[in-house]
């Protein structure tokens, strides 16, 4: 089967705008990943036990991104009053976590395939990252495309 669908650009917009005693302090910031050929996007809900929100290996199955061409990673937590944990896990056994307050989001742009040991600053593959609510439930919003 031949695909029908074109490689397109991905355009990444992020803005700040403040203005401060009268100044503008605010700044815009665009960046693009040429090539994407797939994406996916969705919401699902978090609970207060930890659950893999997103995978990556080296063959693309339900919920799991090749992990070679992913390009851009976007985890967004739709809650407006509690925040959710996620954890990114490495093919090493050193992992960390990020505390994603209620409203904020979180971005990964770039080869995931190098995603940086934070023990000890060797690059290794991006595998999984899980999610915890600390409260009550949370709502997700997933996007990740790969070329």
């Amino acid at each position: 089967m031949a695909t029908t669908i074109s490689a397109a650009t991905l355009t990444v917009t992020l803005t700040e705008a403040i203005t401060l005693n009268g100044y503008d302090q605010g700044s815009q910031n665009i960046a693009t990943v040429g090539s994407v050929v797939e994406v996916s996007k969705r919401i699902v809900t978090c609970p207060t036990t930890e659950i893999t929100v997103v995978s990556f290996g080296a063959a693309a199955s339900a919920g799991t991104f090749v992990d070679a061409d992913a390009r851009y990673v976007r985890i967004t937590n739709l809650d407006d009053t509690n925040f959710v944990s996620l954890n990114i896990e490495g093919e090493g056994s050193t992992d960390f976590t990020i505390r994603l307050d209620a409203s904020a989001s979180v971005m990964f742009m770039g080869s995931l395939v190098n995603f940086a040991d934070i023990s000890g600053y060797a690059l290794e593959n991006l595998t999984a990252i899980k999610a915890d609510a600390d409260t009550a439930a949370c709502d997700l919003e997933i996007f990740v495309a790969s070329v």
